[in-house]
């Protein structure tokens, strides 16, 4: 058996996508820009799709830009407001971000920028009153995500937006885990800029989406042609701009599996592991947290060993970031929150879809303990050996 648990690195496209993809390969081929009648039906449809985006987090549709990727939707994003900001040189993030964000940000830091970077508290939850105490006169950028793509934990967007906009700050939020699986309504929560990724709900690689709320002045990260209102130049990839806008059709039709039966097939894997596997933790907050995500830690063992085993027996899962996965560091999320070092090392990522099934479960209820347990026999450490105070330090 194949089991697929990686789902916050990336989706499976979802059928009905692939099938509403295929005409514009070959049939509908045109060029958006162009005025004859192959262009404007292509027009047309990237429309519709703008509609579709726009109706799963409650936007407008000229609030959507489409983009290439979450990452990208990030960059431009936070450069392009302080591109429009040039006389506030202070950005405010959190330690936990994706590398997207985090990585951005301490570049900018190298370009003259003051950069916070805010702690977490041992389950992942960050504390608003050091968020209010960090925003400054010369604050240009709150950048805060919506829900953490290792651990899943949501953080208070609602409440995080409100501050910023009572302090006169830009708010951006990365959305990319949060869409499709939670309730997004732009129309009652004030983010200014938000960031979204095709493949992380079931649509192909390669397309994202900038939510900029109406009012809201960026520069572009790319410039040259008029497409996307002048806030995103380069020609339309129509056929995955299609494929997302269907996805983005299915997200809304299944955000109520994914929040129920999705949500129960995780509690189950995390309890049954939890209860199999002495010696194991969950990391973070599991009161407030994404439907689909469980991160444990399987103590005194390594996490690339246990993905190398898993992978023998057909089950696919994460250490943490798909975007950070060849660093040999341990997750600066889980060095955020605190994890041991006999634990953090050894974090599995689990993260489920509406194409998991109860047999996959099962089966990786019944293999995985096994090759914790074959890891366990031959590690050199144990809950009697001494930590090594160097590596620990490194930690």
């Amino acid at each position: 058996m194949n089991v697929y648990l990686d789902n916050n690195a990336t989706t499976a496209v979802a059928p009905e996508v692939v099938e509403a993809m295929m005409p514009f390969f070959q049939e509908r081929y045109g060029n958006a820009s162009s005025m004859h009648r192959f262009g404007s039906s292509v027009a047309h449809d990237i429309h519709q799709s703008r509609e579709k985006v726009a109706a799963l987090i409650g936007a407008d549709p000229s609030e959507i830009v489409f983009t290439g990727c979450g990452t990208e939707s990030d960059i431009t994003a936070i450069r392009g407001t302080l591109a429009r900001l040039p006389d506030k040189r202070h950005i405010v993030t959190t330690k936990v971000e994706h590398p997207a964000v985090r990585t951005t940000c301490r570049w900018l830091r190298g370009q003259g920028y003051h950069l916070t970077e805010l702690g977490v508290d041992h389950k992942g939850r960050l504390d608003l009153d050091e968020l209010r105490a960090a925003i400054t006169d010369e604050t240009a950028i709150v950048s805060v995500m919506w829900a953490n793509n290792e651990t899943g934990v949501i953080f208070p967007i609602q409440e995080i937006a409100e501050l910023c906009h009572s302090r006169g700050v830009v708010f951006h939020s990365d959305a990319v885990q949060a869409a499709g699986k939670l309730r997004i309504d732009m129309s009652k929560t004030p983010v200014d800029l938000l960031a979204m990724s095709g493949h992380k709900l079931h649509s192909p690689k390669g397309i994202g989406v900038l939510y900029i709320r109406r009012g809201t002045k960026i520069a572009p990260l790319l410039m040259g042609g008029h497409q996307e209102r002048g806030r995103r130049a380069g020609t339309e990839n129509v056929p995955y701009i299609v494929g997302l806008g269907r996805a983005c059709e299915l997200a809304l039709e299944h955000r109520d599996e994914e929040n129920t039966r999705v949500k129960a097939l995780r509690d189950r894997l995390e309890r049954e592991l939890l209860t199999r596997s002495s010696s194991s933790i969950v990391n973070g907050d599991t009161e407030n947290r994404l439907p689909n995500t469980t991160n444990i830690s399987f103590e005194y063992v390594e996490g690339e060993a246990i993905l190398l085993l898993m992978d023998q027996v057909g089950i696919a899962a994460s250490t943490g970031s798909a975007c950070a996965s060849g660093s040999l560091e341990p997750s600066h999320v889980l060095r955020a929150i605190g994890v041991p070092f006999t634990c953090v090392h050894g974090s599995i990522r689990f993260s489920l879809s509406r194409y998991t099934t109860d047999e996959e479960i099962d089966y990786t209820i019944e293999q995985l303990p096994r090759v914790i347990e074959r890891l366990r026999e031959i590690s050199p450490y144990s809950a009697d050996s001494p930590v090594p105070t160097e590596i620990h330090a490194g930690s």
